[in-house]
């Protein structure tokens, strides 16, 4: 129950008091987000870690101007591939036949089959699934820093491109895709705080098919 503990104790804060987040727990919500599961395995995004708060100033105009952009301990920004192509592919199938030390008939098999099919698609449609793929991550570092005891609030609500820019992101085949303020809550700023976490009962959620 420990974890459904920490799920029920966090919440997106809205307001946070700048205090420093040890690189330790930093660094066990980033390895939380390099383990989860994508598409393929690919891991078509990457995750930008902005302590620097000329940077995070700059990004919040862009971000409706939310204090937790700058009163955040760690910005991360997941930023998905722009698209598939084949050297991307490529280079996961390849790195798991160094870590593994074999190749495998039906892995190269499955490797031509993408190589077939996601370069040749349109890069928006590309990129909306590179996206998806980083949303998993990105929950699973949510997940990560309630059981770190941090908190991490979801941000959808600013400008990609602006961002992007702000980073140079295109340049690296990359678009911001969501953002995460990691830090601690200010609580006696934060109006959500005390409020009552309100979710749907779960016979409204779930469906069990015998």
């Amino acid at each position: 129950m420990e974890l459904i503990d920490k799920l029920n104790w966090r919440y997106a804060a809205k307001a946070m008091n700048g205090k420093k987040v040890p690189e330790e727990k930093i660094e066990r919500i980033l390895e939380a987000a390099r383990l989860a599961p994508t598409s393929s395995g690919l891991q078509p995004f990457e995750i930008i870690v902005i302590k620097n708060q000329e940077i995070k100033e700059q990004i919040k105009p862009v971000a409706w101007n939310q204090s937790v952009i700058t009163d955040c301990s760690h910005l991360l920004v997941f930023a998905a591939w722009d698209t598939y192509t084949v050297d991307r592919i490529n280079y996961m199938f390849d790195l798991t036949n160094d870590i593994r030390g074999f190749k495998n008939e039906g892995w190269e098999n499955y490797r031509q089959m993408l190589l077939n099919a996601y370069p040749q698609k349109d890069a928006e449609e590309n990129f909306n699934h590179a996206a998806k793929q980083a949303y998993i991550a990105f929950s699973q570092a949510i997940v990560a820093a309630a059981f770190e005891g941090v908190d991490a609030t979801p941000i959808e609500g600013f400008d990609p491109a602006a961002v992007d820019k702000i980073l140079g992101l295109r340049e690296k085949g990359l678009r911001s895709a969501v953002l995460l303020p990691i830090g601690y809550r200010k609580a006696d700023e934060d109006w959500l705080v005390d409020l009552v976490k309100v979710r749907k009962p779960m016979e409204d959620l779930v469906t069990v098919i015998e």
